[in-house]
């Protein structure tokens, strides 16, 4: 506790700053900011005074190359009568990858699940969320079997 000061924090945003770190940057002669930059890119696009964001037409992916197939089956066998979404036939990704597909599906589903033997567990029926999941991130999935 501040001795002096009965116990209390002032609020009213203190003494000033002695000087500003941007004063100087105004008179170097630097372009203004005229526009935003884009997400794919991180190039600048001139603003044209729309609300919303430039749509760059070139930047547009129109048909995304897909990553691959996918399999999810469901599959209850060996697991004393729990359902397991199982998620496998990936092709050129490594296990760091898998693990955090994986990751993400579990906070998705709000469920557990792991990799093993290269292909990825999840508790439960999760189909339809792993499907999605699997199309944001370029592969194409296919339900296989029941």
């Amino acid at each position: 506790m501040n001795s002096g000061s009965g116990g209390k924090l002032p609020t009213d945003g203190g003494q000033p700053l002695g000087q500003n770190p941007f004063a100087a940057l105004s008179g170097m002669g630097l372009p203004a900011n005229t526009g935003h930059r884009t997400a794919e890119t991180g190039n600048r696009i001139p603003d044209t005074g729309n609300t919303h964001p430039i749509q760059n037409p070139k930047s547009k992916i129109e048909n995304p190359k897909s990553r691959g197939r996918v399999d999810i089956r469901r599959e209850t066998g060996g697991r004393g009568g729990k359902t397991v979404t199982v998620i496998d036939g990936f092709a050129g990704i490594g296990l760091p990858e898998k693990e955090q597909l994986a990751k993400k599906m579990r906070a998705a589903c709000g469920c557990g699940g792991t990799v093993k033997d290269g292909a990825i567990e999840i508790q439960g029926d999760q189909r339809d969320t792993v499907a999605r999941i699997l199309s944001e991130a370029g592969f194409r999935p296919v339900f296989a079997g029941g």
